[in-house]
């Protein structure tokens, strides 16, 4: 990813529309805050390379022992962590 092309947070957000122009076209953004790089906007053809959208439908199912053997007993456990 291109180095020059780097721009502050506030400076991003301001010229958003036109850094989405730039990635339509092939230029990479890498956006900082305070020096340290936090993001980028690629062409997703540059970000995504050779990977698609998988297909969620493989993740159908009822769910069952995801947690545990008794999901009432987890869930009642989880909700007692945030009451303390």
């Amino acid at each position: 990813m291109s180095s020059r092309n780097r721009k502050g947070v506030e400076e991003a957000r301001s010229q958003f529309p036109a850094l989405l122009a730039e990635a339509e076209r092939g230029r990479p953004t890498v956006i900082t805050r305070h020096g340290r790089s936090i993001a980028a906007i690629v062409p997703i053809e540059g970000g995504l390379p050779g990977r698609r959208q998988r297909s969620l439908l493989r993740l159908a199912g009822t769910g069952k022992g995801l947690w545990g053997a008794s999901s009432r007993r987890t869930m009642r456990a989880l909700r007692g962590e945030w009451q303390r």
